[in-house]
C-alpha cells in the first residue's frame, strides 16, 4: 500500500443503497405471463377488452400484457394511458407546475371491460384518480384493477383484481418497479428509504 492509498478516505457504508430484489427479469417475464391469463379468465375472452396503464409504468406493463395476448390469441386489443396528475386529491402537495404526461383513450368506453393496469399498489389513491378519469371518457361496463405488486398500506378501500406478486413493505421502504423500456433492465426492488435511491 502506498502513502497516497492509505490517505484515501474509503467509501462510508451508508453509501451503498439499501435494495432487495423481489423479482428478476426472468420472475417479473412470468408474473406478467401469468397476469396475461388472468386477464382473458377474467374478461371471458378479448370481446371489449381494453387494457390502460397509469402513467408511467403502468403503460409499459399494459403493453406487454396486450402484446401476450395478442399472440395467443391472434386479435388486437386496444389499450391506452392515464396520467392522473390533474385528478390526484393532493394536487396541492405537487408543486406549482405538475409534470403531466399523456392520457391516451382508444375511443369510448362506453360498455367496453377496462382493465387498469399499475406497477405498484399502495395507498389506492391513484386508482381513485384513475376511476375519476375514466368517467370522463364514457361509462364501461365493468372496470378491473391488475397491479404488478400489491405492496399493503392502503387508505381506500381499493383492491386488485389480478396480482402479480404481494410485497410486505414498511412505511420506511418504497417498492421500485424498473422496466426495460424506461429504465434499461427489469426488476422490483424493494429499496429502504434512509439509502438513496
Amino acid at each position: 500500500m502506498t502513502p497516497l492509498s492509505r490517505a484515501l478516505p474509503s467509501k462510508p457504508e451508508m453509501s451503498r443503497s439499501d435494495r432487495t430484489i423481489i423479482l428478476d427479469a426472468r420472475a417479473l417475464s412470468r408474473a406478467l405471463q401469468r397476469m396475461a391469463v388472468e386477464v382473458l379468465e377474467l374478461a371471458h375472452g378479448t370481446d371489449g377488452l381494453v387494457l390502460i396503464g397509469i402513467q408511467r409504468r403502468g403503460v409499459e406493463l399494459a403493453e406487454r400484457i396486450a402484446k401476450l395476448i395478442e399472440k395467443d390469441e391472434g386479435v388486437v386489443v386496444p389499450r391506452g394511458a392515464l396520467d392522473i396528475t390533474l385528478y390526484r386529491d393532493d394536487l396541492e402537495t405537487v408543486g406549482p407546475k405538475p409534470m403531466i404526461g399523456e392520457t391516451r383513450i382508444p375511443g369510448d368506453l362506453s360498455g367496453r371491460h377496462v382493465v387498469i393496469v399499475d406497477d405498484v399498489l399502495y395507498t389506492g389513491r391513484t386508482v381513485r384518480a384513475a376511476l375519476d378519469e375514466l368517467t370522463d371518457f364514457g361509462r364501461p361496463k365493468r372496470i378491473s384493477l391488475c397491479v404488478l405488486v400489491d405492496r399493503g398500506g392502503r387508505e381506500l378501500p381499493i383492491q386488485p383484481d389480478i396480482v402479480g406478486t404481494r410485497v410486505k413493505a414498511t412505511n420506511g421502504e418504497r417498492v421500485d418497479v424498473l422496466v426495460e423500456e424506461l429504465d434499461g433492465r427489469d426488476e422490483v426492488d424493494v429499496v429502504s428509504r434512509g439509502g438513496p435511491s
